[in-house]
């Protein structure tokens, strides 16, 4: 489990970066975005992920990996959104949304820590296209949910697929980091 955590942790640091260098970039203007567009952005990433695997070209340029560490950002973005909410204009600094995502992605790995203790890191036999492929149902089951307006007879919220998302992508980053 240590090197679970390593592992983890490095690609977090990887993301986190890349999102306090976007937000300095473009502000926070990602703050007016709904739920659902967050969604579906998200969405976009993973089917352009599968789409990429299936065929094996690239006319765009950028590969896999990228694209999962969109799908890590979004997903915090989109857990930021359902704890502070949708606003009509940008309201934090780049290093407070820095710190908000990061604070979600921190969720994200407790989480896993208690599931690969029920599981026994399991994620480590599975493929990168069955952790797209789970990314994707997440994704629908969303959908499906916001639909539905947030109701649930059964099931958990749309904020614990969000986080299942965020692990998924870190496991596949780390998978295609091993040579699998």
């Amino acid at each position: 489990m240590d090197k679970t955590l390593l592992q983890f942790d490095a690609v977090v640091a990887e993301c986190i970066a890349l999102f306090a260098n976007k937000a300095k970039d473009y502000g926070t203007a990602w703050r007016i975005l709904r739920i659902p567009s967050l969604t579906d952005q998200i969405f976009i990433k993973a089917q352009r992920i599968r789409t990429l695997q299936e065929l094996g070209v690239n006319k765009v340029g950028e590969g896999i990996r990228p694209e999962l560490i969109g799908i890590i950002n979004y997903a915090a973005m989109a857990l930021v959104q359902i704890d502070r909410g949708v606003v009509d204009s940008p309201d934090m600094a780049a290093d407070e949304a820095t710190r908000e995502v990061l604070e979600r992605v921190q969720r994200a790995r407790d989480l896993m820590t208690r599931k690969n203790h029920d599981y026994g890191e399991a994620w480590r036999s599975m493929r990168v296209s069955s952790l797209v492929d789970l990314i994707l149902m997440k994704l629908l089951r969303i959908k499906q949910i916001e639909d539905n307006q947030g109701a649930t007879l059964v099931s958990e919220g749309i904020d614990a697929n969000f986080l299942d998302i965020v692990n998924y992508a870190v496991f596949a980053i780390i998978q295609m980091e091993e040579g699998h």
